[in-house]
């Protein structure tokens, strides 16, 4: 396949989602019938997007198998093993998501196969690893976008626990401030995540109370409160405190590594990731947790939250700053005065826009594509050199080099 052509994709109606975002920004009825968290616009085969080929819809996935290195280009094809590296996402969160963490590569990779080799069904609601990836993602905001990322420093966790946990946590607040960071908390962590249920519901609600009175002082109080309401006596309730909360404006971005515990809370954004969907849970869900397995993944250090924001590397694209190896997020903006120049050499790119509309075409002749609002378009490594006219914004995802 050489031609530039739209893709068609499917909506993820988990409970947490929007039933306003997702359908605005396709120009569908709102509110919708049902909660639309996610849409995937990829290759994973939970959820494989189609492809308009010669007037008929194709599965990705069976475009890429037969022709890899035309689809991704030579060099991803190989690096890839002939697989698109990397999932995009629309995501409309109205109510908190679980908190979690994903595995490393390695971790993934053994956690698949022996998941496989315990005959797991890959459906099985139990089931911790349903593909061999790992999965760094990278999350763009496109309204104020809700967060929290990696674990605060000791003396920030301290300050926000002792108000309204210190007469019922007194030793293990005690251990946290005395040991190592990691090992503190570690231990902390460990200890809140086992308490026995009536200890735990008991701890929290007390906390909860204790924030409401505190709420004015620091936002992270506040979402105790909502997320007691949420998740009344769920030890993830304390997370805005253990965690770095962090509340992205349109176009800023974060990087989330393997290991990193984190929960997106309120907000739609643009979502590019490692193509996988393994998560591990920790709390503020109704879904499976493995406690044992997400602690063995976890990463316990103190985090500084970096905001990323788009650097500039022409007249109409911004790139954000990525360590995975899989992708790479831009935004590309073009109006009257601006097009967007796609290089010859390079490998699969998807564009999805998301304000306006334009028109995309391959210099070799291959003919135009509208793509308006909420639509999407596949790039493939074969297409060559194209143009993005007309007047909107979009984001693009590549592979890196």
């Amino acid at each position: 396949m050489k031609t530039i052509a739209r893709m068609q994709n499917t909506i993820q109606p988990y409970a947490w989602g929007s039933r306003t975002a997702i359908a605005a920004l396709r120009g569908e009825p709102s509110p919708s019938a049902g909660p639309q968290a996610e849409l995937w616009i990829g290759a994973h085969p939970k959820a494989p997007s189609l492809v308009r080929v010669h007037r008929r819809w194709v599965p990705l996935p069976e475009l890429i198998a037969a022709d890899p290195a035309g689809m991704l280009g030579a060099e991803a094809a190989a690096r890839f093993d002939g697989q698109l590296p990397y999932l995009l996402k629309v995501l409309a969160a109205e109510r908190p998501l679980s908190i979690q963490a994903h595995p490393s590569r390695a971790q993934a990779r053994e956690g698949f196969a022996r998941e496989n080799r315990l005959k797991i069904p890959l459906d099985a609601p139990h089931r911790n690893y349903r593909d061999p990836n790992h999965k760094p993602e990278c999350l763009c905001a496109l309204t104020p976008f809700w967060g929290l990322s990696g674990f605060r420093a000791v003396p920030e966790i301290l300050a926000r626990l002792r108000p309204v946990v210190a007469a019922r946590a007194a030793g293990p607040l005690g251990d946290l401030a005395r040991r190592e960071a990691c090992d503190g908390l570690r231990d902390f962590f460990t200890w809140l995540m086992t308490l026995p249920a009536a200890q735990r519901e008991t701890l929290v609600a007390g906390a909860a109370a204790q924030a409401a009175v505190l709420a004015d002082r620091d936002p992270a109080f506040g979402w105790v409160q909502r997320l007691q309401v949420e998740y009344p006596g769920d030890a993830g309730v304390l997370a805005p405190l253990l965690l770095n909360l962090v509340c992205l404006a349109p176009g800023e971005a974060l990087f989330l590594p393997a290991g990193e515990l984190h929960a997106y809370l309120e907000g739609v954004g643009i979502e590019l990731m490692a193509n996988s969907d393994n998560v591990l849970r920790g709390g503020l869900t109704p879904k499976h947790v493995d406690l044992p397995e997400l602690l063995r993944v976890l990463t316990f250090e103190e985090r500084k939250i970096e905001v990323l924001r788009p650097a500039a590397v022409g007249p109409c694209e911004g790139r954000y700053a990525s360590r995975a190896e899989e992708f790479q997020l831009a935004v590309l903006t073009v109006d009257g005065g601006r097009v967007y120049s796609g290089p010859a050499r390079r490998s699969v790119e998807m564009l999805l826009c998301v304000e306006g509309e334009g028109r995309l075409g391959d210099l070799a002749g291959g003919g135009d594509l509208s793509l308006r609002q909420g639509q999407s378009a596949l790039i493939p490594a074969a297409a060559g050199a194209y143009r993005l006219s007309g007047a909107g914004r979009f984001f693009k995802a590549a592979v890196p080099g």
